[in-house]
């Protein structure tokens, strides 16, 4: 017979299941705040521009770059004290497509690209998977160009020692990845100095 959600064989609550549904539900409460307040702030003429921009790869509710920031202010106003793993499961979930059969959405990855802005200082060597993988996917200069600038640069600039040198390894590996995106950051971040 399964056991129910949270609880181990004796019946007692298991912590650490809790604690992962309430990071669960606040990061998927704090997506769909953000979702719904850059959705009431688009336009259909700005979303029009954005969608030819990237060429059809990504939708585009025509939220302003001004409403994209004041929005994740917002959420980091209203779901306080986001820690590491929520961040980054927030920002991976803004970077998702919205729903089943739906393309990914231009505004809720930049919303992603500015809380890692936000919150840069928790990001650790590691998240360099993570966001290569959003640099892969980002089908977009205006995408890539500040989240090299204002996330990577600043991470990079803020690890010493063997978190510095896995990070050089990966960063490294990106000058001769046969993606242009990432052969184009691995430049951006060699022209940073870092």
């Amino acid at each position: 017979m399964p056991r129910p959600a949270g609880r181990d064989g004796s019946g007692a609550v298991n912590q650490g299941a809790l604690e992962q549904s309430t990071v669960n539900e606040r990061v998927q409460e704090a997506a769909g705040f953000i979702d719904a307040t850059l959705q009431n702030e688009g336009t259909w003429y700005r979303a029009e521009d954005v969608e030819s921009r990237v060429g059809g790869a990504m939708g585009s509710y025509g939220s302003s770059v001004g409403a994209i920031r004041g929005t994740v202010r917002d959420a980091a106003r209203k779901f306080k004290d986001l820690g590491h793993d929520e961040v980054t499961a927030l920002a991976s979930l803004l970077w998702g497509r919205p729903g089943p059969g739906k393309r990914p959405v231009y505004e809720r990855r930049l919303a992603a690209v500015v809380l890692l802005q936000s919150r840069v200082a928790l990001l650790r060597h590691s998240d360099l998977t993570r966001l290569e993988g959003f640099i892969r996917s980002a089908h977009s200069a205006g995408l890539v160009d500040p989240l090299i600038a204002d996330v990577v640069v600043p991470l990079l600039k803020g690890l010493n020692g063997s978190d510095r040198q896995r990070a050089g390894v990966v960063t490294t590996r990106w000058h001769q990845d046969p993606d242009d995106a990432l052969r184009h950051a691995a430049r951006l971040i060699l022209a940073a100095g870092t």
